[in-house]
């Protein structure tokens, strides 16, 4: 079995099935979800005055690596200004453009749960819903409490996974009319339960009838709420937006929330990937290296060029 099966559509995932298909190898991605990217996200809600867009996952990216500006320039990213701050990129029309750019032509299946994985006859078997397919190496680029529950506690990668530390994020996804306030484009404050609130509104190739805001809550208030449900938590954070902006809560177009369990790297793991000795399996993502999506890239990045370089030394 020669395919490589990489499970996740994130920045990881898509990065390194590019880069592995690049190289003429056959690979398949799948993931559980219903679009390309992860947390380079964007939700669409349809109103009777047209549709709106919130970045309700990653708000922006800012590229260090000359190598991941180029491919973001590639993928159609564009500065977001912000003040002073001039680092700044977005996907156009969302951030979800970015993923949907590099994973342009690649073999991906989306709304395919893996529940299973096992090695047997010198090959990967995995179970999914949709059946059980086989492959010759198998790379994980989900959160690394989702990789843990798929291989047990008694596979060889665990030690290094419970050393990773990630905490949840709630984000809430707000419409107010154009002429409501409109105080900032961007606003961080750690100390409130909203610490990061974004006017997507500015954001270049964001157009519509609504001042369009998302806000991400602190991991203190994330921790609270996590359970609730997402009428609820909605109900909970909209007032609180509302008064940072100082507009009547009542004017809101529409209030949306999702709860991202596994949202940020709060301790990684210090490294770019996890690898098998006869580099069958392979676990990576940004919980690796960093909070960031650039880390999540590296990681991508990184296995990729393991196996390749493996592959050539064999």
């Amino acid at each position: 079995m020669d395919e490589t099966i990489i499970i996740g559509s994130g920045m990881t995932g898509i990065t390194c099935a590019r880069s592995l298909a690049n190289a003429g190898q056959p690979v398949r991605v799948l993931d559980k979800g219903r679009r390309v990217g992860g947390r380079m996200a964007t939700r669409h809600v349809t109103m009777a005055s047209g549709d709106l867009a919130f970045d309700h996952g990653a708000p922006y990216l800012r590229p260090s690596d000359p190598e991941f500006a180029q491919i973001l320039a590639r993928a159609g990213a564009r500065p977001w200004p912000d003040g002073p701050d001039q680092g700044r990129q977005v996907g156009v029309p969302g951030m979800s453009g970015v993923a949907l750019a590099l994973a342009d032509g690649l073999d991906v299946m989306q709304q395919t749960e893996v529940t299973g994985l096992r090695w047997h006859d010198h090959a990967w078997h995995v179970d999914t819903s949709a059946g059980v397919t086989r492959a010759g190496r198998v790379i994980l680029t989900i959160p690394a409490p989702q990789v843990t529950a798929l291989l047990g506690a008694t596979h060889p990668f665990h030690a290094d996974l419970a050393r990773v530390v990630m905490v949840p994020c709630l984000t809430l996804m707000a419409a107010f009319p154009a002429d409501s306030p409109r105080p900032f484009t961007s606003r961080s404050d750690p100390s409130h339960p909203l610490a990061w609130i974004a006017q997507d509104t500015t954001k270049p190739g964001r157009a519509g009838a609504a001042v369009t805001w998302v806000a991400q809550a602190s991991v203190a208030f994330s921790g609270e709420q996590l359970d609730a449900g997402p009428d609820d938590i909605a109900a909970h954070m909209l007032p609180l937006l509302a008064d940072v902006l100082r507009v009547d809560p009542a004017r809101a177009l529409c209030a949306r929330a999702h709860r991202w369990r596994h949202a940020q790297v709060g301790t990684p793991l210090g490294q770019p990937f996890l690898r098998a000795r006869d580099r069958t399996l392979y676990a990576g993502g940004d919980w690796c290296l960093g909070p960031r999506a650039e880390d999540a890239w590296q990681s991508g990045r990184a296995i990729a060029r393991d196996i390749l370089d493996g592959d050539h030394v064999d």
